[in-house]
């Protein structure tokens, strides 16, 4: 069965135009097309844990067996190197241990993990960060990195002060190597009381027109230094009264339509962006699932009806919203069904060293089973391409 699946899988990646170079540049001769186990690795970007290739061999970086038998590679080496990784996720605290030294120490060493983790892909990786400002910034001035201000604050000032502050952030991220923020927040401040949102300042504005303003002044000073900018928490957090990192978060007597106003005016515009899902449950768009798992608002709505042809991220999957709910194997199905490009697993809220072999066989065993087909696989695939040439 295996055999057939691969030569039918080859078979819709040559109709698909799928056939591109195994090597660190796309802009190379093609040498051999990627197979469905290299697509699928294209479609995760994880956590780990460790601040250097040579620290993360032992202990909570979670050592595996190399090549030779006497001797450990770190998980996320890997992950790399034998499952294609499509990207990471660097954070300056870690939350499962409670300890504020998980990737990031210094300007230097944070250059010095990426270009070696870089080294190691065959397919260059995207490596993204949380750095919205004010609150929510993984890279801190302790660290020698430059501190920006929250949405909040640069909603009450100009489009162009919220353009140099997507700039300097860019700038700041390039220099070291990242090449994806997830930001702007696009959410709309429609309860400032909302403990994931307003109360951190995360987002520009109540009004649905001045958020999508400064979300293209920040996306396009991000996108002035080469980085790719994410819009978020599709459809809408900004109206919640609970945090979904902490559970269920029902907006369902809350949302309105008039949060998506945001999106609408920005997803045409041309900006190098992608869209992350919010783990939010509206039953006025999907009475049975939440927004990152739910086929009617991702393909339904975010694609059919908006049009949005680019790659969409899920918000982190170890989330208790999701994972209190739906189990590791249910949650990967739904998430690829419901017409998700990206997985994304923190790895930090809990740590997995193995999550990415894991949902590796979850989902070869979804296609092998024909419960997700190979053209949705080749269909995620060409995205996430496209926006890694946005890279070169």
């Amino acid at each position: 069965m295996r055999r057939a699946l691969q030569a039918f899988f080859l078979a819709v990646c040559m109709t698909a135009g799928l056939l591109v170079p195994a090597v660190c540049s796309y802009g190379k001769a093609a040498e051999t097309e990627p197979g469905l186990h290299a697509m699928i690795g294209q479609m995760l970007l994880v956590g780990f844990r460790g601040d250097s290739l040579d620290g993360m061999a032992a202990g909570d970086a979670g050592g595996v067996k190399a090549s030779r038998p006497d001797t450990l590679e770190p998980a996320i080496v890997r992950d790399i190197r034998r499952y294609n990784l499509g990207g990471v996720i660097l954070f300056d605290y870690d939350v499962a241990l409670k300890r504020p030294d998980r990737n990031i120490r210094s300007r230097e060493q944070v250059r010095s993990l990426v270009q070696n983790l870089q080294r190691m892909a065959q397919t260059p990786l995207f490596v993204a960060v949380d750095q919205e400002g004010g609150r929510v910034a993984r890279l801190k001035p302790a660290q020698g990195f430059i501190a920006t201000p929250s949405a909040a604050a640069l909603g009450n000032g100009t489009l162009a002060g919220t353009r140099t502050a997507g700039e300097t952030v860019g700038r700041m991220l390039a220099d070291v190597g990242i090449n994806w923020d997830f930001a702007p927040v696009l959410d709309v401040n429609v309860n400032p009381d909302c403990p994931v949102i307003g109360r951190l300042g995360r987002s520009f504005s109540g009004d649905p027109g001045q958020v999508a303003e400064h979300g293209r002044a920040f996306a396009e000073g991000l996108n002035a230094y080469g980085v790719i900018a994410c819009f978020k928490h599709f459809p809408g957090h900004g109206s919640a009264r609970a945090d979904s990192h902490m559970g269920v978060t029902d907006v369902t007597a809350t949302w309105s339509a008039r949060e998506l106003v945001p999106y609408r005016r920005l997803l045409g515009l041309p900006l190098t962006t992608a869209v992350m899902t919010g783990h939010l449950f509206n039953a006025r768009l999907d009475a049975e699932h939440p927004a990152t798992l739910s086929r009617k608002t991702i393909t339904g709505l975010l694609r059919e009806s908006m049009g949005y042809e680019g790659v969409i991220i899920t918000d982190d999957l170890q989330m208790r919203a999701v994972a209190d709910a739906y189990g590791l194997e249910t949650t990967v199905e739904l998430a690829l069904k419901a017409g998700a490009d990206i997985l994304l697993f923190g790895n930090n809220l809990s740590y997995d060293p193995d999550i990415v072999p894991k949902v590796v066989r979850i989902i070869t065993r979804l296609v092998e089973t024909r419960r997700i087909t190979p053209q949705r696989i080749a269909q995620s695939y060409r995205r996430i391409r496209t926006l890694k040439k946005s890279l070169n």
